[in-house]
């Protein structure tokens, strides 16, 4: 995915968070994400579902509530990320570095 469509999709997100009538929750399910800088993103209750975030820089971002069942985030870098209520299931976490993020309620079924 094009740097220039992703920075859209996260603002367009953004205004969805915030209640705004031009804004649209982030779709990125089965998007190729391999290596994004996504660290501080606000991603609250994306679909990030079979995304490939592979060595993505996903440090204090916000997926609370997050769909990334079956998403692959092989040694991404996750860490003090809030995965609170996140939809893990399935997901590849191999390599992962999950140091100090939060995974309260995350379902990490079959993970």
């Amino acid at each position: 995915m094009k740097n220039e469509e992703l920075k859209a999709i996260l603002e367009s997100h953004k205004k969805w968070i915030n209640d705004d009538d031009d804004g649209e929750r982030a779709d990125l399910s089965h998007a190729n994400l391999v290596g994004a800088d996504l660290s501080g993103a606000n991603l609250w209750g994306a679909d990030l579902s079979g995304a490939d975030l592979m060595g993505a820089n996903l440090m204090n971002a916000n997926l609370m509530n997050a769909n990334l069942r079956c998403a692959d985030l092989g040694g991404a870098s996750l860490r003090d990320a809030n995965l609170m209520d996140a939809d893990l299931w399935g997901a590849d976490l191999m390599g992962a570095d999950l140091g100090g993020a939060n995974l309260s309620g995350a379902d990490l079924s079959g993970v």
